[in-house]
């Protein structure tokens, strides 16, 4: 077990500059406009703030309380999202301290009807999830912030008015404090606080959407089992008849166990242990010893804001949308919101971008919320018939699935969490590459691949993102010399740009002046990336492919930087990406 029990941790409320240079008055003038301010310390909100830092932004991170979060709440983290973390200086921690698995079972009452693999290919770096209770990843990115300087943390400020002053002016936040209010002004702020958002009700606003009428019943249990690290799902099991249960297994011999309970469960009688012993022991049997942890009673919503950014104000995570637990989807499209307007804040901040870039922020993760609302909703409805019709399908197709494969893909015990492919963001130039195979076409998530450098092997994501990449396979010694200039003159060009060049096994780690160059050890680079010698990606600072040809051309890159920057950008209509 950890030494720190993140569970436990309170940190102190002090105040801050605003306060002592305005008196403590609400209605004094700001002292200082910051760049970002952003409300809300869970994950999405740290996460923003730190990516923010290592770009050089200083951020301001308030929040109304003075602790992490309890329970395991969200569990399961994807390969993208640790991906993610190794950039933000945090992943390996989280690995190491996870439990990882790939592999999922689903059964119908005591009969397996089939099983399932995320990851079933090497040559990535990181497992399709780990599971990790939500205390240790708070802790272990709030540890990751307090290392870098330019992040101000403020405890027990609590937001209770916000004034937009248009996009020049930013906004002023009143925030309430023990010392009372005082005046927080920002050029950006980023409303990560929850699905109960402050922020979002004081603007009027609000999510619209589906409630569903279950309950599901938590429990954390402390035990030492032989169930493997395997995703569990039973449809009307024994144990649990005409319901559903879900079982995961969690660090420190904590295993995370779901029961469906049905609309009409008392939400307080259930949480009781008197309830809840019983349940669990129908599940491991009467002799096996095990102590409760943590139980919560849930309901859930899928619902969305109508639009994520509002003047200088833009929301993430929960606060923007909501999903039902199943398919692992909430915490890893949070924290993909994150990087998404990081990245987009940073350039817009440091003169790389017009604000308008800050549009594609919004439709792209409006986008992405769309499409995990759907799959959210549809493993929901499958798992919860509310219907004798869509009951009897739910069950058919349950039965299909022992013997028929065709049936399996039918069977949805929650669509696990996956990137969206941004096929039609505006930042994307048309594919110039599409017979170059595989699925990394403009606006997929570049994917991994075990590569070597002069320094040793290591792996190509964690050469990629940041800022701007040129992606280049082919030895860079056989390029001919005007364009390996060119290419290496777009450094200069403005917009910061890293170029990396994928040589194939044979060839020797090696050096170059002005880009770096990676030994594509097992061939899985290339093959990935439908790569043949010349092959040229642009990738975006989030690792999101944005544009691609088989032959490197200066000009055409150069305009997909400009384009991948906004420049082109047109006002976005409703409901569509900004075009």
């Amino acid at each position: 077990m950890s030494s720190i029990d993140y569970q436990r941790l309170s940190f102190p409320y002090q105040p801050c500059a605003e306060q002592q240079r305005t008196g403590q008055s609400a209605d004094a003038a700001p002292a200082a406009v910051h760049p970002v301010v952003v409300v809300g310390a869970g994950p999405v909100g740290l996460a923003t703030a730190i990516d923010l830092a290592q770009r050089g932004v200083p951020v301001v991170l308030v929040d109304d309380d003075c602790t992490l979060s309890t329970g395991s709440r969200a569990i399961c983290f994807s390969k993208r999202t640790l991906d993610i973390f190794d950039r933000l200086g945090c992943g390996e921690r989280m690995v190491d301290k996870g439990v990882r698995w790939h592999v999922g079972r689903v059964f119908l009452r005591d009969e397996q009807v089939y099983s399932f693999d995320l990851l079933p290919e090497s040559g990535h770096r990181r497992p399709a999830f780990i599971n990790l209770q939500q205390y240790y990843l708070e802790g272990y990115l709030l540890e990751r912030a307090q290392a870098l300087p330019n992040i101000e943390i403020r405890w027990h400020n609590k937001v209770v008015g916000v004034e937009s002053r248009g996009a020049d002016a930013g906004v002023v936040l009143t925030v309430e404090t023990p010392d009372g209010c005082y005046p927080l002004a920002a050029r950006y702020v980023v409303a990560a606080d929850g699905s109960r958002s402050a922020m979002r009700k004081l603007l009027g606003l609000d999510s619209k959407g589906r409630t569903f009428r279950d309950r599901f019943l938590i429990a954390d249990v402390r035990m030492e089992a032989d169930f493997p690290a395997e995703r569990w799902f039973w449809f009307d099991p024994p144990f649990h008849p005409h319901q559903s249960v879900l079982l995961h297994r969690q660090p420190d011999n904590v295993w995370r166990i779901d029961f469906q309970l049905g609309w009409d469960a008392d939400p307080v009688l259930e949480k009781s242990p008197e309830r809840v012993i019983p349940r669990v022991q129908a599940l491991l049997g009467k002799d096996v010893k095990f102590e409760l942890e943590w139980v919560s009673v849930y309901t859930f919503s899928c619902q969305r804001m109508d639009s994520f950014r509002h003047g200088n104000i833009l929301f993430a995570g929960d606060a923007a949308h909501g999903v039902s637990p199943f398919g692992a989807r909430g915490a890893n499209s949070g924290v993909q919101d994150a990087e998404n307007l990081a990245w987009k804040l940073a350039y817009v901040l440091q003169g790389h971008a017009c604000d308008r870039l800050l549009a594609t922020y919004a439709s792209e993760r409006e986008f992405a919320a769309d499409e995990n609302i759907r799959n959210s909703t549809r493993s929901t409805d499958f798992i919860t018939p509310k219907s004798a019709a869509s009951r009897v399908f739910r069950d058919a197709v349950l039965a299909l699935s022992r013997r028929h494969a065709f049936a399996r893909g039918l069977v949805n015990s929650g669509r696990l969490s996956v990137p969206a492919v941004l096929h039609d963001s505006p930042l994307n130039t048309e594919d110039a590459a599409p017979d170059a195979g595989g699925k990394l076409v403009p606006g997929a998530v570049c994917c991994d691949a075990p590569v070597s450098a002069v320094d040793g092997a290591g792996w190509l994501l964690s050469h990629l993102g940041g800022d701007f990449t040129l992606l280049v396979f082919g030895n860079p010694e056989a390029i001919e010399a005007g364009t390996l200039a060119d290419l290496a003159a777009l450094k200069q060009a403005g917009t910061p740009l890293q170029l990396v060049y994928v040589t194939d096994a044979a060839q020797p780690p090696m050096t170059c002046t002005h880009a770096t160059v990676l030994r594509d050890d097992e061939g899985l680079a290339a093959a990935r990336y439908g790569a043949t010698p010349g092959t040229c990606y642009l990738v975006r600072p989030d690792q999101h492919v944005c544009a691609r040809w088989h032959r490197a051309d200066p000009a055409a890159i150069r305009a997909a930087l400009a384009r991948a920057t906004g420049a082109d950008l047109r006002a976005p209509q409703p409901g569509r990406m900004a075009a």
